[in-house]
């Protein structure tokens, strides 16, 4: 038998390749228990990560579609992508 690999595949990869880094989790986490935006500052924070190490992290969590993303003049603020994780985890965020 075999499978085909659809966009849907594609995308459960990046999904759980994004969570598998205890990082890019707790940025999930930190995002989904404030239940607003925050800013690339703010999510630095948590860590204690430099500059490019977030932009890394929030760049992961971008393409796999846990996050989006709002520019507002020179600075970036995001949030959790509810559709995403609704469509891919139902129920994961009321596990953190």
């Amino acid at each position: 038998m075999t499978t085909q690999k659809t966009a849907d595949d594609e995308l459960r990869v990046k999904i759980f390749k994004a969570l598998a880094d205890e990082t890019r989790l707790d940025i999930i986490r930190a995002l989904y228990a404030g239940k607003s935006e925050m800013n690339c500052g703010e999510i630095g924070d948590i860590r204690d990560t430099t500059k490019s190490n977030t932009s890394y992290h929030l760049r992961m969590l971008k393409e796999a579609r846990l996050i989006q993303v709002r520019k507002e003049a020179q600075s970036k603020y995001m949030r959790i992508d509810a559709e995403t994780f609704q469509t891919y985890l139902p129920g994961f965020l009321d596990t953190l």
